[in-house]
């Protein structure tokens, strides 16, 4: 079974926290697929990605880029792992549809907005129906994560 971070966000917007996130994955030896809810999102978090901060670089690609196979973090609005990811991020609610070929998973959701809290506590019962483990993380107000449970 996959284990699965909730990734409550509350002190910083995904754009900010999704970064240092990746981050730490890449550092640890991990290829990741971030699958967003539409290609315009894959656009905006390309861009993000590519500007977050001066100093740092995460290699990240999508389908435009082409070469999936070569890229440690892969953007897509598609239930896909083009890369061999082994951590999948969601972000705006999408759904995973098979989580099998991902170790690690993290659902990251707006603490700002109650139907993105609702509908993540939702995914959470669900995939802990499913037998998958689960832990919830909250951002501190200095957006550092929180394990809650």
């Amino acid at each position: 079974m996959t284990e699965i971070g909730f990734y409550h966000l509350t002190a910083t917007p995904l754009e900010k926290a999704l970064p240092r996130l990746l981050e730490k994955v890449v550092e640890g030896g991990h290829r990741a697929v971030v699958m967003a809810g539409s290609a315009e999102r894959v656009a905006s978090l390309d861009a993000t990605l590519w500007t977050y901060d001066p100093a740092s670089f995460l290699p990240h690609g999508s389908a435009k880029d082409g070469k999936a196979e070569r890229q440690p973090i892969f953007l897509t609005a598609a239930a896909e792992n083009p890369n061999g990811a082994d951590v999948l991020v969601l972000v705006d609610g999408v759904e995973p549809g098979h989580l099998g070929t991902f170790a690690r998973c993290l659902d990251m959701f707006d603490g700002g907005d109650e139907a993105a809290v609702e509908a993540a506590h939702m995914r959470w019962k669900a995939r802990k129906a499913e037998g998958h483990a689960v832990t919830y993380y909250q951002q501190s107000d200095s957006g550092r994560w929180e394990k809650k449970g």
